[in-house]
């Protein structure tokens, strides 16, 4: 268990690290302010207008960094420091969310791909590592490698591999709506060169969040695979 202690923790000091960056990031360039004076909220309209959409609803959600789109009721989410301000941390957030919007309107497949293991996730994420875990104390407790201790740590760790698989495939979503929001901020010369280079900045850490939750999550699926079958030895 000290592997896996020590594994969680360099992950756990990892992921700080980059958060913490991300949050200085933003910080940073929310004093660039924009040119064309435009708030989040207006960029986020006009990015959408700009792609046809017409059924997508832009709104404020409370909290930090909270921003997000969500297919169901189709609303691009803007935290209360994005949606009115007017700098270039916020420019970037709310294109990217847009972005996540324009996947969902043409039906992006790695998006699509998401969306289907959202509700299995959700529900398996949590009391996976518990199951696995259970199951590892029981082959142990009955000293048969092959009985029902190891089926149910086998269980564990397909939940566990969804969620690993679920992380993966969230890297190319949100890398792609980095892409297409970077795009459209510089095709319509929304953003001066200085704001356009905050934007991507801003964006490129808000991506390596994910990136590090991707990377946790496989390292701790590695892990207790090599304890299940380890156990069997």
């Amino acid at each position: 268990m000290m592997t896996y202690y020590i594994l969680i923790g360099g992950i756990a000091l990892v992921s700080w690290l980059v958060s913490s960056q991300l949050k200085s990031k933003f910080k940073k360039y929310s004093k660039v302010h924009l040119r064309n004076g435009m708030s989040g909220a207006e960029i986020a309209q006009k990015m959408l207008d700009d792609h046809g959409i017409r059924d997508v609803k832009v709104i404020s959600t409370p909290g930090m960094l909270t921003d997000h789109y969500n297919p169901k009721n189709k609303t691009v989410n803007l935290s209360e420091g994005v949606y009115s301000q007017r700098n270039a941390a916020a420019a970037a957030v709310a294109a990217h969310e847009c972005g996540h919007a324009v996947q969902h309107a043409q039906a992006y497949e790695w998006l699509t791909m998401r969306s289907k293991l959202v509700p299995v996730v959700s529900v398996t994420s949590g009391m996976s590592t518990w199951i696995v875990f259970g199951g590892i104390m029981l082959m142990a407790a009955t000293g048969v490698a092959g009985g029902i201790g190891f089926y149910i740590a086998v269980a564990g760790l397909i939940m566990m591999g969804l969620a690993t698989v679920f992380s993966f495939i969230t890297l190319p979503v949100e890398y792609d709506a980095s892409r297409r929001a970077l795009v459209w901020l510089k095709q319509k010369n929304m953003v001066s060169q200085e704001e356009y280079a905050g934007s991507e900045d801003a964006l490129k850490w808000a991506a390596r969040t994910y990136l590090v939750a991707a990377l946790g999550a496989l390292a701790s699926l590695i892990y207790w695979a090599f304890q299940v079958f380890g156990g069997r030895d």
